[in-house]
């Protein structure tokens, strides 16, 4: 799918992750087995079986949202998959000039860090690669 044909979320408004595991997450009473791009405006897939896959591309609905509600996403948060892994320098560039700040770390981390700070009311968005 290209950028100029963005995705529907698959549920729209900000959600916590309800569960994950085996290559799938569950959120708003769904269950979604793929990656998973989650920000304020909605949880929707993304093209990413491993951090490698993370591209300025794949992230477009993110920086789009943010470029269009400026300050609607204060910190982004990236699950690498089962375990750490280096942040691609494209994704690290984008994010950046968007102004983004961001942490990395394996997807079940990342998702306990996005629930907490979803919990808390931050504007949080977190793009979760599947882990086995």
């Amino acid at each position: 799918m290209s950028q100029a044909e963005p995705r529907p979320a698959f549920a729209p408004g900000s959600h916590s992750i309800a569960a994950y595991g085996q290559g799938a997450f569950a959120f708003a009473g769904m269950s979604h087995a793929g990656s998973i791009l989650a920000t304020p405006k909605g949880v929707q897939p993304i093209d990413a079986t491993s951090v490698n896959d993370l591209d300025p591309a794949a992230l477009a609905p993110l920086l789009t949202e943010s470029a269009e509600s400026p300050g609607s996403i204060e910190f982004v948060i990236l699950g690498t998959g089962e375990h750490l892994a280096p942040i691609p320098k494209a994704v690290r560039a984008a994010l950046g000039q968007a102004g983004l700040r961001f942490e990395a770390m394996a997807t079940g981390p990342a998702i306990r860090v996005y629930n907490v700070m979803h919990s808390e009311g931050r504007r949080v968005a977190a793009a979760l690669i599947a882990a086995p």
